[in-house]
């Protein structure tokens, strides 16, 4: 993988392009995460069942993580130094699924058993079944304190490896998540990261219509959270977000990064049904169009 980030002695990153972001690596990940939209694409339509909305719009976020920012090992998925990264948004798991297969946990072939019965891969992802997954994710809500509770576990054993969580805008709608985040502040964890996946869409409906939270900002760093804020499909600016955040001292960090729902197929952009249906054969040829014509901007 050429985009790859290593940590190496006490926590210090070594990266493949130099210290910058500069704009050939940028490219290869915005490119990658074309690819993979392609990918989920395909997956959902097989067996006509899954989440695309949610899956597209944390499509840069998660590549960035995975290819370029994590500290992983795809042949020793229980590495004990390795970071955790929780996918609190579970229902968008063929994105995460992806990711995973892309970086090699698992084989690549192996994505289109996704919801299939007997399938590794489930409709929510499930550690005990699929190599790289760190926690379940069926109930929403659960990321934030799962993650401090890893995070200050990391802090008390003297380890260097951090925590990352990614949620979804309509799972912050659950309590369980302002718990965390009030812990998270109390014991200054600055090893823990959250990535906001704000598409502003949930099942049934606009997150301003459902369950206003803006603004969101203000309300992270109400709650003693290092808040930071992106545009979730520029890479660059993930990129420097998830950089940003590892230099943070004494707070855990918030990226909400404002994201677009069903990102890169124009029919599916915002559009609350595609939060959860599958395309017929025409839709999947049209949205396969589109996502190819992002991918041959980023090999220009």
């Amino acid at each position: 993988m050429t985009a790859v980030l290593e940590r190496v002695r006490g926590g210090a990153r070594v990266y493949p392009y130099g210290p910058q972001h500069n704009p050939e690596m940028v490219a290869d990940l915005a490119r990658r995460a074309y690819e993979f939209r392609m990918q989920v694409l395909r997956m959902v339509y097989n067996h006509q069942t899954g989440h695309i909305g949610g899956a597209f719009s944390s499509a840069e976020i998660l590549t960035a993580l995975y290819f370029h920012h994590l500290r992983v090992d795809p042949e020793r998925p229980d590495w004990p130094d390795r970071d955790r990264l929780l996918f609190s948004k579970g229902h968008a798991c063929a994105m995460l699924y992806t990711c995973l297969a892309h970086r090699g946990f698992l084989p690549i072939e192996e994505l289109m058993t996704f919801r299939a019965i007997d399938s590794r891969l489930q409709g929510h992802p499930e550690p005990a079944k699929t190599p790289g997954v760190e926690i379940p994710a069926g109930p929403l809500g659960h990321g934030v304190a799962v993650g401090a509770g890893l995070a200050l576990g990391a802090r008390m054993s003297g380890a260097s490896w951090r925590v990352y969580t990614v949620l979804g805008d309509g799972e912050i709608n659950a309590g369980v998540i302002w718990e965390g985040a009030l812990v998270a502040a109390k014991y200054g964890l600055e090893n823990l990261v959250a990535i906001l996946d704000y598409n502003g869409v949930q099942q049934t409906g606009t997150t301003m219509h459902v369950l206003p939270t803006e603004p969101i900002g203000d309300k992270w760093g109400a709650f003693g959270w290092h808040v930071i804020e992106i545009h979730g499909h520029n890479m660059f600016q993930v990129l420097e977000a998830l950089d940003r955040a590892d230099e943070m001292h004494g707070k855990p960090t918030v990226i909400i990064a404002r994201t677009t729902k069903g990102k890169g197929v124009s029919f599916m952009e915002n559009d609350p049904y595609w939060h959860g249906s599958a395309p017929t054969e025409a839709q999947l040829d049209a949205a396969l169009a589109e996502l190819e014509a992002e991918v041959a901007k980023w090999q220009a």
